[in-house]
């Protein structure tokens, strides 16, 4: 009976000192973070959120907002969505057209292929981006996207410029752009499937 008693005792013992010094360490750890100071060039600076222009404010056009609705807002996403004028420019859509009867199966083909191009699974907004330098991340397919800004604060995407910036949804932020984010093979076949329809 005593010896249960003394087997006990040990453990729990160990288990109260392993506990304590745990939480010392938590406690000293906090304590000598180091204080973000907002004068200290090094650090970037980031605007508050309540700074945030949100994307029911934008017009992006239904093809835009198709997109955008393949995302879960709760989770961190940034898109270079192309803007209404791109996707009449550039891909041939329009509303009144490329949504009905059959041409609706391949409108969204497309639009889930630039959605494999332009989306990145992570936050990047304007003030994120260095002026002068460029950053490089995967899209969701694995397209190298390649970031720069330029002298307005507009950010350039694989040499596609942007006409708006730092729009939000939820946790994602778009980034409205003036032309089509896009592979060369994949727009090899985009144009040419647009050429074949204009002959027709």
């Amino acid at each position: 009976m005593t010896r249960g008693r003394f087997v006990k005792s040990p453990v729990a013992f160990v288990c109260v000192v392993v506990s304590v010094c745990c939480l010392l360490v938590i406690v000293i750890t906090v304590l000598k973070l180091p204080e973000a100071s907002i004068a200290n060039s090094m650090m970037p600076s980031f605007r508050p959120r309540k700074m945030r222009t949100i994307l029911g404010d934008a017009k992006i056009g239904i093809f835009g907002e198709m997109i955008i609705e393949m995302l879960p807002e709760d989770l961190a996403f940034t898109v270079f969505i192309p803007s209404e004028r791109a996707f009449v420019r550039d891909l041939r859509f329009n509303v009144s057209d490329s949504l009905k009867g059959d041409k609706f199966n391949n409108t969204h083909a497309i639009l889930t292929h630039i959605f494999g191009f332009s989306v990145v699974p992570r936050t990047i907004s304007s003030v994120s981006v260095p002026f002068g330098e460029e950053i490089s991340y995967d899209s969701l397919s694995g397209f190298s996207l390649y970031i720069s800004k330029d002298s307005d604060g507009m950010l350039i995407v694989n040499r596609v410029r942007s006409e708006r910036v730092d729009l939000w949804k939820g946790n994602i932020v778009v980034h409205v752009m003036d032309g089509v984010i896009m592979n060369a093979e994949f727009e090899e076949s985009v144009q040419s499937q647009t050429d074949y329809n204009e002959e027709d």
